[in-house]
């Protein structure tokens, strides 16, 4: 076991490459999405797009925290509970 953590030290391990695989069910959802923001950004004059790309480029920077902060937290849950099983 004390590889894997070695390993993932090294940069060796990636976790966002060990999913890649999109599901159906989100596939259709992200496309659809996209569709939906393609229409919007058409029907928008050119300032209010340029407003509405900020913003979801904001909401993306936002998002991406908050997976991050999500990602440790789950983290730290694993990690209390492999405590709790080993060393209680």
């Amino acid at each position: 076991m004390s590889n894997f953590i070695e390993e993932f030290y090294y940069g060796n391990i990636e976790p966002q490459s060990l999913s890649t695989e999109i599901t159906p069910k989100l596939k259709k959802k992200l496309s659809a999405l996209v569709k939906k923001e393609e229409e919007l950004t058409e029907m928008l004059p050119e300032k209010e797009k340029e407003l509405f790309v900020n913003y979801v480029l904001a909401y993306n920077e936002f998002s991406s925290i908050g997976n991050s902060d999500s990602f440790i937290s789950g983290f730290r849950l694993g990690a209390r509970f492999t405590y709790d099983a080993f060393v209680k």
